[in-house]
């Protein structure tokens, strides 16, 4: 099925008829709006484009090209257009742009010498009909496949929406989400800090479409204050993919106390799928685990019903209905009904009194002995925490890494932060590895993993929105290089000059190609490796020289010369 044309309601009151973004495709979706990703909300919904690049992109009204980008992560290549309605449509990680645009983003990059830009035109330069071709899906950024990222933003704040909710994609889906899971957590308060039980887990069973109960027959035991966690994902008819849950709502009694919704967020609330999920289970999963309950630096926006922020009180002996809905964004709903029955409290918080408490409102200075200080800023914690930084041995290193310090830990990796901590590690650094040392973190058992920062001195200081352990280490292998042809190939038919880039640790943050001593642009597929230069003259028949240049984020550089006869 080829889908072109959908009419639909514009989150405005006017209607607007927008044309699907992709030619030549069957119009099946790889990821839904508002998706629970580590980090971030998914801003748009992915389309796929068959498993190829290089599918028609048009644009979906009328408007204008406001903007071009092209960037090693991220969207990779995008357009930024915007609609006559005043709305941003976003294209990302696209193959290619259309002939004209090309043209004017190769020409900026050579003026430039950079292989990234970021234009920005007037409404005059770049005028679009809807359905004119504006470029060609791709794989290009931060993408595992081929596909279209599409997202629409609202005029003036930048509100992301969500298109399918609107009506503006109406993707053939009757299938409702599965609930998979159930957790119960008890809480209590400690000066001013919450402090959780361990969770009981639950496993959950289909009866019907739609329909689910626990496995367990008896009422679930409770303590006298409390919340629940759900485990979900939907599907859509024709994929395989799973997708995220637009509605969650809970019920006590008949009673509604909570209830999450997904239509949009605005661009600094995006962070903020740490708080609604269940982060330490959440980090793991390829499901959405949602709390049935409020943070307290979680938007009030995604929260429509909220009853003392969905804790569930319970007096001991104390019997009581629990019904749980699940929707997405098509408007199927699953239900999971159960009681609960109070029990005597068995949960009794403790916490060292001591320690330093860590408040959301608060710049919060933390130091440790001679080795650590940070500064957590106000507005990173979604809620106050007790803070006592530890210290491990220096972990084993890796290959090409040399550890400089031992592992210092401020709060639990399980801990999100929604805007970037300061940390600095101070250790002795012999003069030969400073210019090469950052910060890693480390799990015990696992290899260490780039944290970044630079080194002054016998001190490494990162920005992060890590937790966890983190050590200083300095990165002493450069990237490695692989040219994808042969010494003196006839490249004469090729359509590019590759090259195969890898790296031990921090990974490649430039590349700079020149041809018989002129440079010349290249792009990066870095989920694939691969750095390419597309050729934009003809055939000379002649050899040419080549030198190409990599570097790591620690200061690292390799250098590949060859030829190549063209």
């Amino acid at each position: 099925m080829i889908l072109d044309l959908f009419d639909v309601a514009a989150h405005n009151s006017d209607t607007v008829r927008y044309v699907f973004p992709v030619r030549q495709v069957a119009g099946n979706f790889a990821a839904n709006f508002g998706e629970i990703r580590s980090g971030h909300f998914h801003a748009g919904v992915d389309i796929k484009t068959d498993g190829v690049e290089g599918k028609p992109l048009v644009a979906t009204a009328d408007g204008h090209i406001s903007r071009v980008v092209v960037t090693t992560y991220g969207y990779g290549k995008a357009i930024y257009l915007t609609l006559a309605d005043g709305t941003t449509a976003v294209y990302g990680h696209l193959q290619r742009f259309r002939d004209d645009i090309a043209a004017c983003v190769q020409a900026e990059r050579y003026r430039t010498r950079s292989n990234e830009v970021d234009l920005r035109f007037p409404a005059d330069r770049w005028p679009v009909k809807q359905g004119e071709t504006i470029g060609y899906s791709g794989n290009s950024g931060s993408s595992m496949g081929p596909h279209l990222h599409f997202e629409l933003r609202e005029a003036g704040t930048g509100r992301r929406l969500n298109t399918v909710r609107q009506g503006i994609f109406r993707p053939e889906d009757h299938l409702p989400p599965r609930i998979l899971r159930l957790h119960y957590v008890e809480v209590d308060t400690i000066r001013g800090v919450c402090l959780r039980s361990r969770p009981a887990s639950y496993n959950v069973v289909r009866e019907a479409e739609g329909r689910y109960k626990l496995m367990r027959h008896e009422p679930v035991p409770v303590g006298r204050k409390g919340y629940f966690i759900v485990e979900a994902s939907d599907r859509r008819n024709g994929v395989h993919n799973t997708f995220g849950i637009w509605r969650l709502s809970a019920s006590v009694d008949g009673e509604p106390r909570f209830e999450y919704r997904m239509d949009g967020f605005l661009p600094d609330q995006s962070a903020c799928s740490d708080a609604v999920s269940w982060y330490a289970q959440q980090r793991h999963s390829r499901n959405e685990v949602i709390r049935i309950a409020r943070l307290t630096g979680a938007p009030e926006a995604f929260y429509p019903v909220l009853r003392e922020q969905g804790i569930v009180r319970t007096e001991a002996g104390q019997t009581r209905a629990i019904r749980i809905e699940a929707e997405d964004d098509r408007g199927n709903c699953s239900t999971l009904t159960f009681t609960v029955c109070g029990t005597p409290d068995e949960f009794h918080a403790q916490a060292d009194t001591t320690a330093l408490v860590l408040l959301p409102d608060r710049n919060n200075p933390v130091a440790f002995g001679r080795i650590l200080t940070a500064r957590i800023p106000a507005g990173a914690l979604y809620e106050a925490r007790f803070c006592r930084p530890d210290t491990l041995p220096a972990p084993p290193s890796d290959t090409g890494l040399v550890v400089l310090s031992p592992a210092v830990r401020i709060l639990d990796a399980d801990v999100p932060l929604r805007k970037e901590a300061t940390v600095t590690l101070h250790t002795a650094i012999p003069r030969t590895l400073q210019l090469h040392a950052t910060l890693a973190s480390y799990t015990p058992g696992k290899p260490l993993t780039y944290a970044g920062g630079i080194c002054t001195g016998n001190a490494v200081t990162a920005r992060t929105r890590k937790t966890g352990w983190f050590v200083a280490v300095a990165d002493t292998l450069a990237p490695h290089i692989r040219p994808l042809f042969a010494a003196g190939a006839d490249l004469t038919r090729a359509e590019s000059l590759r090259f195969k880039v890898a790296d031990n640790f921090s990974g490649v943050v430039s590349a700079t190609l020149r041809i018989d001593g002129r440079w010349v642009p290249c792009d990066r597929l870095p989920m694939r490796g691969l750095i390419f230069h597309r050729f934009d003259t003809p055939p000379e028949r002649t050899t040419h020289q080549v030198r190409f240049t990599a570097t790591d984020a620690t200061g690292n550089t390799a250098v590949w010369e060859g030829e190549f006869f063209r």
